[in-house]
C-alpha cells in the first residue's frame, strides 16, 4: 500500500523538482496517519538548526541517534527491579526499554500514530536512569542539591551529556515525551502519551513475571479483582490492556476504559505494597545507599578523580553536578568495581 502511494506521489510530481526519499515518506504520513498523529514535517524543530536528512524524517533520525548513543548501550548493565540478578532471564533496564518500545509501537500502529516518534521516545525514556534502579535514584535524590529524578536526567543526557557535551540535538517532540514519561504533566503529543502508558503496562507485568521467577511472589496472591478483568497470565494482561487502550482512545487522547483503569490501579497498588518492598528482594538496597554515598562524597572531596569531561562540568556547574552526572551514568558493575577500588583494601602482592 505504501509503495503504491509513493508511486502515485512520484507520478504527481513529474516535471517538478526532484523529490527526496524523506519527502516521499512525509507524503505517506500525510495520507495514512490519523489526523491526531504528529507529522514529521510539522515538528517544532531542534534546539540547534540542522539540514534535513535526504532519507530519514526527523523522528526516525532521532530514533537512530538514541539507538547508537553510549547511554543506550549502558542500559544493558543497569538494574530494572532486582539488583544484579544471577539468572539469565531477569530484566535489565535495556530489556525493559525494548519491551516498552514494542508495546508502544503496537499501540501507535493500531491508532495510526507516528511510530518513529513513538519509538524514539520509548528508546530514550530511561537513558538517565541510575545504577541499581530506583534504589540508586533515591540515593542520588537525597545527596544531590536540588534533588534527582531519572526522567530529568534522561533529558540532560540527550541535551548535553552525550557526544562529549554536544548532545544529540533531538526534536522538541521527542524531548517532551522523555521528560513527561513518568508522572506529572502528560506529553503534548499522543505518541508521548502512548509511551507513558506502555511504560506502565510493561514494568508492571514484567515485574510480576520476574518476581514469580525469583520466588518472591506466588501468582495466586495477585488480587482476583485485577485478574478477573485483566487476565491470569502476563500475555493475557498485556493483550487486554493494549486492546482496551486502542478501543477507548479517542480524539488524540490515550485512555483506558474505567474498568481496566481500576483493575490496573489495584494491580499497581498490590505490587507497591508487596513485591517492591519485599524484604528478601530488597535486602541489598541498603548497601546501595552506602555505595552511592561513598562514590559521591569521594568525588566531591577529590574532583581530580573525575574524567576530563566531568571535570569541565565541575568547573562550569559545580562538582556536585559533575559527580551526579558521572555516577548516574554508571552501570551497576562499573559502580561496584569503582567502590571496591576506592574503599576495599587490596591484597598485598609480594614479588
Amino acid at each position: 500500500m505504501h509503495g503504491f502511494i509513493v508511486l502515485i506521489y512520484r507520478d504527481q510530481r513529474k516535471g517538478a523538482d526532484s523529490v527526496t526519499i524523506r519527502e516521499e515518506t512525509e507524503a505517506i504520513e500525510r495520507q495514512t496517519f490519523s489526523r491526531y498523529a504528529t507529522l514529521s514535517e510539522h515538528s517544532r524543530g531542534r534546539r540547534g538548526a540542522e539540514e534535513q536528512d535526504p532519507i530519514r524524517p526527523c523522528f526516525q533520525r532521532d530514533r537512530d541517534r538514541i539507538l547508537h548513543c553510549k547511554a543506550f548501550r549502558r542500559l544493558k548493565q543497569k538494574t530494572q527491579v532486582f539488583l544484579s540478578p544471577e539468572g539469565d532471564h531477569y530484566r535489565t533496564r535495556l530489556t525493559h526499554t525494548l519491551e516498552v518500545s514494542q508495546i508502544a509501537r503496537t499501540i501507535s500502529r493500531a491508532l495510526r500514530l507516528n511510530e518513529d516518534l513513538t519509538e524514539a521516545i520509548a528508546l530514550g525514556h530511561d537513558l538517565g536512569h541510575t545504577p541499581f534502579g530506583h534504589a540508586g535514584e533515591r540515593a542520588l535524590n537525597r545527596l544531590c542539591p536540588g534533588g534527582f529524578t531519572h526522567f530529568r536526567q534522561s533529558l540532560r543526557v540527550v541535551d548535553y551529556l552525550e557526544k562529549d557535551g554536544k548532545g544529540l540535538n533531538l526534536s522538541w517532540e521527542v524531548r517532551n515525551g522523555i521528560i513527561t514519561h513518568t508522572t506529572g504533566t502528560w506529553a503534548r503529543t499522543p505518541e508521548g502519551c502512548v509511551v507513558r502508558r506502555a511504560d506502565h503496562i510493561a514494568f508492571l507485568n514484567h515485574d510480576i513475571e520476574d518476581a514469580v521467577g525469583a520466588g518472591v511472589l506466588d501468582p495466586r496472591q495477585i488480587p482476583p479483582e485485577a485478574t478477573a478483568v485483566l487476565g491470569n497470565t502476563k500475555s493475557q494482561r498485556i493483550t487486554t490492556m493494549i486492546t482496551d487502550l486502542v478501543e477507548h482512545s479517542q480524539n488524540g487522547r490515550i485512555n483506558f476504559s474505567p474498568e481496566v483503569e481500576a483493575a490496573y490501579a489495584v494491580l499497581k497498588d498490590f505490587m507497591y505494597s508487596t513485591v517492591y518492598v519485599d524484604r528478601e528482594a530488597k535486602r541489598e538496597e541498603k548497601k546501595v545507599d552506602k555505595l552511592i554515598e561513598g562514590l559521591y562524597e569521594r568525588l566531591c572531596g577529590d574532583p581530580d578523580l573525575l574524567p576530563n569531561f566531568y571535570l569541565q562540568i565541575a568547573y562550569n556547574e559545580g562538582v556536585d553536578r559533575a559527580a551526579t552526572d558521572y555516577i548516574s551514568g554508571m552501570s551497576d558493575e562499573f559502580a561496584t568495581r569503582l567502590f571496591v577500588e576506592w574503599f576495599v583494601p587490596q591484597k598485598w602482592q609480594v614479588l
